[in-house]
């Protein structure tokens, strides 16, 4: 049975991937939030600060904790003033490595046609549920 789109086909593609993602994420003892942090982090590519960051993953992750979590992060040694420490990417590049793999066998027979539309439904949605978040 497949479910219909919308919110639900949406939902359950994300719990599903957030399960995968948290194999990975146990060794590491990272929370899912700190994960997120991380990838910010790394797509900022050094080019701000502790406050920057927080701002950043605060707007792009609508966590309220944005600020425990960056320092959670720096305690941890993979963060140095909102940028990734050399430990922060060796960890970030070692999971993606890892998570690589399970990427590929979900995503990597789809026709690039499928793929262009998936991406341009998705950031359609995400950019309106944003307007509404406004609201």
């Amino acid at each position: 049975m497949t479910t219909p789109f919308g919110p639900q086909l949406i939902g359950e593609t994300e719990k599903t991937l957030n399960a995968l993602l948290a194999r990975y994420l146990d060794a590491p003892e990272l929370t899912e939030p700190q994960w997120v942090t991380l990838r910010v982090a790394s797509m900022l590519d050094d080019t701000v600060d502790r406050d920057r960051l927080v701002a950043a993953v605060s707007d792009r992750a609508h966590v309220a904790n944005a600020a425990r979590l960056v320092d959670e992060l720096t305690a941890r040694g993979l963060l140095d003033d909102g940028r990734l420490s050399t430990d922060g990417h060796a960890l970030l590049d070692r999971l993606q490595g890892a998570i690589a793999d399970d990427t590929r066998a979900i995503f990597g027979e789809l026709s690039d046609d499928d793929v262009a539309a998936a991406e341009r439904v998705l950031n359609e949605i995400v950019s309106r549920a944003r307007v509404v978040l406004t609201r």
